[in-house]
């Protein structure tokens, strides 16, 4: 079956109470291909959440939980989490091969494993700051494709990235390697002053080859979601000349 331009979009249910991302998902059910579920709600209302989603909408799920701990420690949480059902869980690629390759181990072949490479808020003066070797901070894209190279050899599904930095994360580890990006913006919805700092488009991060976008404001935000959702479906497809 070919994917259709709403596999692409994940939407974030980032809020603060259940009520408010029950009604998300009730809304974007068939808008959106994955919902991911982060730290905020996570922590208030724990692995009921997962279900509230399975319940109210057919959409995969990706929990977002950036583990970052002892490689042990990250085995024992991705084997709790494997049980939960979800399909796509966040580690960490800023610490050992070791943990990445005992988080692979603990999903155990039920949830796939992404590694974070770079948040998206960081750039280089962030990369300096934090004590990073002089050619990291000059060219972020390198410490990305280090941290990329890390999580393809301990077995990870695929990495989350900017869509910059995508293609050459696709040539070099191939197509079935998931790239997810983070940082998506419409050009209808760029804002002067945005804390993201390395963003793309949805037309721009498809066409480079992003496996999955995530985009949360520019919908959310909207008068109208389901419409934003279906702009956002319209875009992707255009690039992708599937409309």
């Amino acid at each position: 079956m070919q994917k259709q331009g709403k596999d692409y979009i994940v939407f974030p249910l980032d809020f603060s109470s259940l009520k408010q991302a029950k009604e998300y998902v009730k809304l974007l059910d068939g808008n959106v291909g994955m919902f991911k579920i982060g730290l905020e709600l996570f922590i208030d209302q724990g692995p009921s959440i997962i279900q509230m989603v399975k319940q109210q909408s057919d959409a995969k799920i990706f929990l977002d939980l950036k583990l970052h701990d002892i490689s042990a420690t990250v085995q024992r949480a991705m084997g709790r989490v494997a049980n939960l059902g979800v399909d796509l869980v966040t580690v960490h690629c800023s610490s050992s091969m070791a943990m990445l390759e005992r988080a692979v181990a603990g999903g155990n072949g039920k949830t796939n494993v992404l590694g974070v490479t770079l948040l998206t808020d960081n750039d280089a003066d962030t990369v300096e700051a934090a004590g990073f070797k002089d050619e990291f901070v000059k060219d972020t894209d390198l410490l990305v494709m280090h941290r990329a190279k890390m999580a393809y050899a301990a077995g990870c599904k695929g990495v989350v990235c900017s869509g910059k930095e995508v293609q050459q994360i696709k040539t070099v580890f191939g197509k079935k390697f998931l790239t997810v990006t983070p940082g998506i913006r419409p050009a209808w919805s760029l804002l002067e002053n945005d804390d993201q700092k390395r963003v793309t488009t949805p037309g721009q991060a498809v066409a480079l080859g992003s496996d999955l976008i995530v985009i949360g404001r520019p919908i959310r935000d909207s008068k109208d979601p389901v419409r934003a959702a279906q702009n956002v479906i319209k875009e992707i497809e255009a690039a992708l000349n599937l409309s």
